[in-house]
Parts: structure tokens; C-alpha cells; sequence
């Protein structure tokens, strides 16, 4: 995974043997040395053969190597590189063909998925693959600004985007919660907006190095006229607001405020470019993006000076003065080798054909929302896609796998197509801390890693599913702790006691969606705790997924074999609800999973009556428990087996 462009499965296999070596040839950038020593420790790793290579240095350092890495030349941390690369794998000999090392580093990538096992020894198939990338954009944003992520967290988030083959790292720094970026020559908005959490010029340095030595390129975002509280209360003398009104704060809630960046102010210029002349040197590639989402205009409409100045330069509203803001940026960007990008809003009559427009809102052709993705390959924008790939929102892993940057009923031309530059995950912090933030991210981004990388055809949701399993807990290996973290929530809950009948009815519920569980932004502030029951449940609750198949099956033919399957699962809720209520004498926070496991296990035991014992259970008392299983009041929670549930209720 991602599911490469062609591939052509041999017989036979290439046994792996403690002499095992790698060799480079050709003229690579020096981050193939890292990258091939990593691929060493991380198969010396899974298969405990005390690999002798150490590490690589240096160009054709062991001729005779079995795996044989030919590069011609050095890669570049930009759009529209070449990423290529051809492997085969034969008895004897491992090759791996690639015009540049990002093309190579993806090679590997590839052939450590390959790795098979018999009972005693480790292998990789006889294989020829040729592949290459769909789009070139196929990127993850983390919002540092919301909940500050660590060095570490970031990290190890880069890592498994390159085994992912995912090559831009979005990163969300500057919020109304939060200012992330040290500033040397500002030092009022580290000490006023940032709590104390913020990246040193020198980490964030580091971190641009270490994604590109994994082929990443690092596109900063500093949101603005909008999202703008935790600017504006360092320096509030820049801001649109009346001098009456109150005083500019870090919010401690998500949401949309008001505050918002005065254009009409030559200071807000003054301050912007120095801001730019500071932080732009810090990230060597092309792209800046500039947020420019959500504002609300209502200081905007309240300030009677701003207010004076649309009519002096005849503007018809508040889009017109945003783009008159947003062109003011274009030149301290380009003086710094920068391109502007900015959510939708930012595409108005006026702005700059050379702005990439990210959308966020529409999609395609004939949504309701707008078509911002379509509408801004029509107008002439590059663009990519996030819509339909906000992993926050907990939607599941096939609604983001089947959401196509360019799906098949599209109408736009072939100029057109090639505006869009692929699309990029979402991932925003109001709900997320460096304990449970992997979970949100990790497995599903990897179906829309696929996505990006592979044929438009590849849609198959069961290989999906299957292939997900093994790539979910060998993200476990570059860090990545969505597995074991969910045991340290579970442990909280159950004040330390057994956690196997939390994590069994963790692996049926999924948290609320589309951000419902934080009521509009005013249930959680940005120091509740988040690690509770709904933290510890993923977007894909394991146990649904399979509880969903056996029912199907099960509907299509009653047969015994169906039938243990099914009945199965409703043991194990019936046995999971006593553990529970046993648990809860000495765990205050499994109390509120009482009521939902409850209603689980006291229709599991009908449904046990009804399936094996074929006795009648009166419609209105299943009704009344199916409508008890499908409350959203528990815990933060839904449980997802409902719909089963119901076909199985209303069986005949």
C-alpha cells in the first residue's frame, strides 16, 4: 500500500540470508544513505537475522551486494519531481531502477512490504513492479496550533508518511488558540500567545531536514486575516476591532471568532512582512500557505474606517477587501521564492491566478457545496482536495478511500485535470493531544495515501480491509502508537484494573462524527482531558466491521457455520457487560459506558433467543432496546453494530 501502477507476481522467491547487502550506483542526493540504512535496521528488525551491514556511506560500497539500488540522479524536494522506480526480484538478485532517490526511497518502501515468512526462515516473492504516483500532491496537515504536537510527534508522523509514499507535510501553526513559531525579532508572541509551547527556529529547521531526507516537502500555514486571537493579543494594535470592545485572548475553545486583521492598517503590512522575512527562510520550499478561511467579516462590518475604505476604493463587500488583503502578501512572499496558498475563500474574481487554491468545502462537479475544487481547475487555479479527507470529523476509511480528487462522472477537460494537484489529509487538533492524535490519523490515512498514488480504479474495498490490518501495526515499527496508546486511555479507565471488556466494547462504538461530540466548539477547551472512552474508540471499530460481514452472511443463508459466527459476538457482549459492571465498583469512569453496554447485552441475549432457540420476541420490547442502543448521550459514542442489529431484529 498504496497499490503500485503495475505489478507482475513471479514463482519462486529470494531467500534472505544474514549476508544480505545493499549497493548504490549512480549520482543520488546523500539522503539514499540514510534511507537505505534505515531499510536495513527496519528488516534486521523484523527478522532477527543480525543483518552484517551497518550502514551505508558512499557509492558502490559493496559491488556484490544482492540488492542492487541504481539512481541516476539527485532527486529534489519539489512538485513535478520524477518518483518512478522499477524493482525486481529474482532467486539471486534484488534491483532496484529509479531516476532519482525519491523514486528509490519509494522502491524500498515497497519491498519491505513484499517481506514473507515460511515457519523458519524469511523471503521476498519473485516480482516485477513498475510504479509511479497519480498525483503529485498526496499530503498530511497537523494543526500544532490548536494542541501543541512535539518534535516527536511530528517526527514520527513524517515517517510513516513516507512509508506511505505520501510526499507533502502541511503544517497548521498559527490559530486563534495558539502562536507555534519562535520568533526571534517578535518576541511578544511567544511570550503572550503561545502558553509556553512553541517550535524553536532550530527544531523547525531540523524537522524540514528530516522530512526532506524522507522526500517530503514542509509547506508552513499562518492563518490569517482570520483565526488571528493569538496574533492579535500580542499585538492587538493591528487588529479590526472597535478600542470599546474587549481585549484580544488566546481562545480556549475551538470555533470561529471574530478576530480578525485590519487590511485597511499599513502596520498590519509593516508587521506581516516581518513576520514573512522571519519565518520564510526557515522552509526552503516553494509554498506558503496563508489560511484566509473563515472570516466572518463581523469586525470588518463594525469598524466604520474599514468600512469607509471599501467605499473609497469601491469595494462591494468583504470578499473584495479579503483579496485586496490576500494580494498584499503575493510580493513578501515572492521575495521570498514563495507561492501563496490558502483555503477556498480565497478564491475571488480578483485574486491571483498563481494562488493554489485548496478546497476544503466542495468538491466536484454538481455538489451542493459549491464545486470549489472543479470551479477552481475551471478558473484556471492549481488546487488540491481536502474535502472528504478531514480524518478529525472520524468518518470511516471506505468514505475517504472512494472520495476521488477527479472521480470518474467528472466533466472537466484534460488543462483542467492537470490543475488538480492530488489532495491531503486533515488533520485538526481540537479534539486530538500527542497521546491519541496517531490513532487519528494512522490507519485511515493510509487508504487516502492510496488514493493519491494508485489508478483511479483501485477501489476494491475487501483488499482494502485486508491489506490495512498488516499495514496498521507495522506503522507500530517507524513509532506511530495508535495501537499501544489506546491501551494507556483503557488503563485510565479502568483505574488500572482489567481493560480487555472496555477495549471489547471500544471495538464496537466509534466517537461522535462530524464534530458533534464537541458541541460547536464549546464542550472541550483546549485543557479538558481527552482520555476517556471516546478517545480510546477509533473512526473504524474493528469488531463492526466483522460483526457487519457475518450478519450479511449470515441473512444470505442461515447456516450453522453463519450462525456460531454471529451468535459468537453476542456472548461475548453479554460476558463483556458483567466485567463491566464488576469493573465499575472500583472505576468511576467506566460508569457511563454502563448504559450503552447494557442495552447491548440485554438485546444480544434476545437475539440469542430468537437465532438459536427460534422463540419470538415481541417487536416493541426489541424496538425499545435497538432505540437505547442508538443513543449518542453515552460517553461521546456511538455504537456502530446498530444497523446490523436492526436487520437482525427484524428478521422474520
Amino acid at each position: 500500500m498504496p497499490w503500485p501502477r503495475e505489478i507482475s507476481l513471479q514463482g519462486g522467491n529470494f531467500s534472505l540470508t544474514k549476508s544480505f547487502k545493499v549497493n548504490i550506483t549512480g549520482d543520488p542526493n546523500s539522503r539514499i544513505f540514510i534511507g537505505a540504512t534505515q531499510f536495513i535496521r527496519r528488516l534486521d528488525g523484523r527478522t532477527g537475522l543480525f543483518l552484517e551491514q551497518a550502514h551505508l556511506t558512499k557509492i558502490n560500497e559493496v559491488p556484490e551486494a544482492e540488492l542492487q539500488i541504481n539512481i541516476i540522479r539527485n532527486g529534489e524536494i519539489k512538485l513535478k519531481e520524477d518518483e518512478s522506480y522499477q524493482l525486481t526480484v529474482v532467486s539471486n538478485k534484488i534491483l532496484i531502477n529509479a531516476t532519482t532517490d525519491l523514486g528509490a526511497l519509494h522502491g524500498l518502501e515497497t519491498l519491505l512490504q513484499l517481506l514473507q515468512n515460511s515457519s523458519a526462515s524469511f523471503y521476498f516473492p519473485n516480482v516485477t513492479i513498475s510504479d509511479s504516483p497519480r498525483f503529485i500532491w498526496r499530503g498530511l496537515m497537523i494543526d500544532a496550533a490548536r494542541h501543541f504536537q512535539p518534535v516527536d510527534v511530528i517526527k514520527r508522523n513524517l515517517d510513516a508518511m513516507a512509508s506511505m509514499k505520501m510526499n507533502v507535510f502541511h503544517w497548521h501553526l498559527a490559530d486563534d488558540q495558539g502562536w507555534r513559531i519562535e520568533m526571534k525579532n517578535h518576541p511578544k508572541l511567544n511570550e503572550l500567545s503561545t502558553d509556553g509551547s512553541y517550535y524553536t527556529q532550530e527544531e523547525i529547521k531540523n524537522i524540514v531536514k528530516y522530512a526532506a531526507e524522507r522526500g517530503i516537502l514542509v509547506v508552513p500555514e499562518i492563518d490569517v486575516p482570520g483565526h488571528a486571537s493569538a496574533l492579535l493579543t500580542a499585538y492587538p494594535e493591528i487588529g479590526s476591532k472597535l478600542a470599546a470592545d474587549p481585549a484580544y485572548t488566546v481562545k480556549r475553545n475551538s470555533g470561529i471568532y471574530n478576530s480578525t486583521l485590519d487590511p485597511t492598517n499599513p502596520k498590519t503590512y509593516q508587521l506581516l512582512g516581518e513576520i514573512f522575512d522571519e519565518v520564510c527562510p526557515l522552509f526552503p520550499g516553494d509554498y506558503f500557505h496563508i489560511g484566509g478561511d473563515e472570516n466572518n467579516g463581523k469586525e470588518w462590518n463594525a469598524n466604520p474606517q474599514i468600512q469607509e475604505f471599501k467605499t473609497e476604493n469601491k469595494m462591494s463587500s468583504n470578499h473584495d477587501l479579503q483579496t485586496y488583503f490576500n494580494m498584499q502578501l503575493i510580493p513578501m512572499l515572492k521575495k521570498h521564492n514563495k507561492k501563496l496558498m490558502g483555503w477556498e475563500e480565497i478564491m475571488t474574481e480578483n485574486m491571483s491566478k498563481n494562488a493554489i487554491i485548496h478546497a476544503w468545502r466542495g468538491t466536484n462537479e454538481g455538489q451542493a457545496s459549491g464545486g470549489s475544487l472543479a470551479k477552481a481547475a475551471k478558473n484556471g487555479y492549481q488546487t488540491v482536495l481536502s474535502n472528504g479527507y478531514y480524518i478529525d470529523l472520524m468518518l470511516s476509511i471506505d468514505k475517504h478511500y472512494l472520495n476521488d480528487p477527479i472521480p470518474s462522472n467528472s466533466t472537466l477537460s484534460s488543462e483542467e485535470k492537470v490543475k488538480i494537484l492530488g489532495g491531503e489529509a486533515a488533520m485538526w487538533s481540537e479534539l486530538v493531544t500527542p497521546l491519541n492524535i496517531d490513532s487519528r490519523i494512522w490507519p485511515r490515512t493510509a487508504a487516502i495515501a492510496e488514493r493519491l498514488w494508485s489508478e483511479a480504479d483501485i477501489t476494491d474495498l475487501n483488499s482494502l480491509h485486508k491489506r490495512l490490518k498488516t499495514i496498521s501495526w507495522r506503522l507500530e515499527e517507524l513509532g506511530i502508537s495508535h495501537i499501544r496508546n489506546k491501551e494507556v486511555i483503557l488503563r485510565n479507565i479502568s483505574n488500572n484494573q482489567s481493560t480487555a471488556p472496555i477495549n471489547d466494547l471500544s471495538n464496537v462504538c466509534e466517537p461522535l462524527k462530524n464534530y458533534s461530540r464537541n458541541g460547536g466548539g464549546k464542550k472541550y477547551r483546549m485543557h479538558s482531558p481527552l482520555t476517556l472512552f471516546a478517545d480510546a474508540c477509533t473512526a473504524d471499530a474493528y469488531d463492526a466491521y466483522d460483526f457487519d460481514k457475518a450478519v450479511m452472511a449470515y441473512l444470505e443463508n442461515k447456516s450453522p457455520e453463519n450462525q456460531i459466527v454471529v451468535t459468537d459476538f453476542f456472548r461475548k457482549w453479554i460476558a463483556m457487560n458483567g466485567q463491566l459492571i464488576d469493573l465499575s465498583a472500583n472505576a468511576p469512569l467506566i460508569q457511563p459506558l454502563l448504559p450503552l453496554s447494557e442495552s447491548l447485552s440485554e438485546l444480544s441475549q434476545l437475539l440469542l433467543l430468537k437465532i438459536e432457540n427460534k422463540k419470538i420476541v415481541q417487536p416493541t420490547i426489541l424496538t425499545n432496546l435497538l432505540e437505547k442502543c442508538n443513543s449518542k448521550k453515552n460517553a461521546d459514542v456511538e455504537l456502530v453494530v446498530y444497523n446490523s442489529l436492526k436487520k437482525l431484529s427484524e428478521m422474520p
